[in-house]
């Protein structure tokens, strides 16, 4: 089947997530992704909580092969070279200034292959105060302000899944794909640069928005209550969340699902921004009523007044959720010696199916490396089976 990236090859030098991830992104629609990885144990992901094929690398690294290759020698550096010479996109989340030590600056890249889109992704950008400090998700969380919307200052706790890493990846595939399609049209290949700080920051652009033009500092509890969104607590324990935003007809038919006509009537709730100013009261009143009956009553309420909600699923119950398995959201693997893998499809659909999207399980450390060097017409030295 005819894949909408095929025939675009892709040299991923990367670790962890943000390269990974934009990697992955390419390869699901067809790309060729070859992942350089260094023979002492690979990507530092595949050995999280033990072993070499751990979830946190299986996550980001279905559809690709991988190569090791020992780039502080000549013999790798020579081989990453030859590679380069038939690439469409170099992609790496090295620090600033590591590619050029290796022998790779931007002058030396166009020489060899003149066509080749250069991306990397940096946690600071390319130069200025931070460029060269190390950088993780909490990190760039932090020095962003998104952690000032999710923490509580009198009791700071980080929590949730990795936000920064994940965004800034798909800023990343974002930007090789912009540079592709100029490159496509007879534009230069680009050098497209992506760092951790700028994409948290554009992917919530909302804070910001309040701060310049209302004056408006966001704290953890600014977006909640603008967009009127609740959670409560019901008689079995399970946790219902609601969103009612800014219409109407949702406050109307909330009020009518749990039966209070009284809260619409309260001067503190008779008005959007009465119940935005008053959100915690409000919180409090409607959550008395919502503990008195279990959450299968309050999703048939809510359902028949057609109010923004759903529950609060843990992992396993998301993936049982009957929305998620009709979509056949998650996909089965098996990689000959790793055994299954289950993972998450990409979730971008063309002309209503995700039938041309790969489905090749994460590989072992160096699996394809014998065969890209026979692809290349190469011969693998004994040093460098070591």
């Amino acid at each position: 089947m005819t894949t909408p990236l095929s025939g675009f090859r892709v040299i991923e030098l990367s670790t962890m997530i943000t390269a990974p991830l934009a990697g992955m992104m390419l390869a699901d629609m067809g790309a060729e992704v070859i992942k350089i990885e260094r023979p002492d144990g690979g990507d530092p992901f595949r050995s999280f909580r033990g072993g070499n094929y751990s979830p946190h690398f299986c996550s980001y690294n279905r559809n690709k092969r991988s190569m090791v290759l020992d780039l502080q020698s000549a013999e790798g550096r020579g081989v990453l070279e030859k590679l380069l010479e038939g690439a469409d996109v170099l992609l790496d989340n090295f620090r600033p200034g590591v590619l050029a030590r290796l022998g790779f600056d931007d002058a030396r890249l166009l020489a060899i292959n003149p066509a080749l889109v250069r991306c990397s992704i940096s946690g600071f950008g390319t130069d200025g105060p931070n460029a060269n400090r190390p950088a993780y998700d909490a990190v760039a969380q932090a020095l962003s302000g998104m952690s000032s919307l999710m923490l509580d200052p009198e009791a700071p706790v980080l929590a949730g899944p990795t936000i920064s890493d994940n965004v800034t990846g798909i800023y990343a595939a974002y930007g090789i794909l912009t540079a592709l399609l100029e490159r496509e049209r007879g534009g230069k290949a680009r050098r497209v640069d992506v760092n951790m700080l700028e994409s948290t920051m554009a992917f919530m652009p909302d804070p910001f928005g309040y701060y310049t033009q209302m004056g408006l500092v966001s704290d953890p509890y600014l977006r909640v209550r603008t967009s009127q969104s609740y959670v409560f607590r019901c008689a079995d324990e399970r946790m219902l969340n609601v969103h009612m935003s800014s219409q109407e007809k949702f406050w109307t038919g909330f009020v009518k699902a749990i039966n209070r006509p009284e809260l619409a009537s309260d001067p503190r709730f008779e008005t959007r921004a009465g119940r935005i100013d008053n959100y915690f009261e409000l919180a409090g009143e409607a959550g008395k009523t919502f503990a008195q009956q279990p959450l299968a009553h309050w999703q048939e309420r809510l359902t028949a007044c057609d109010v923004p909600f759903a529950a609060v699923n843990t992992i396993p119950e998301a993936m049982e959720e009957p929305q998620v398995r009709h979509l056949e959201t998650f996909m089965d693997m098996e990689h000959p010696q790793n055994g299954p893998v289950r993972a998450v499809r990409n979730p971008v659909w063309l002309d209503g199916s995700r039938k041309m999207q790969g489905e090749v399980p994460p590989p072992a450390l160096g699996e394809h490396t014998d065969e890209i060097y026979q692809e290349l017409g190469l011969t693998r030295s004994a040093a460098s089976k070591a």
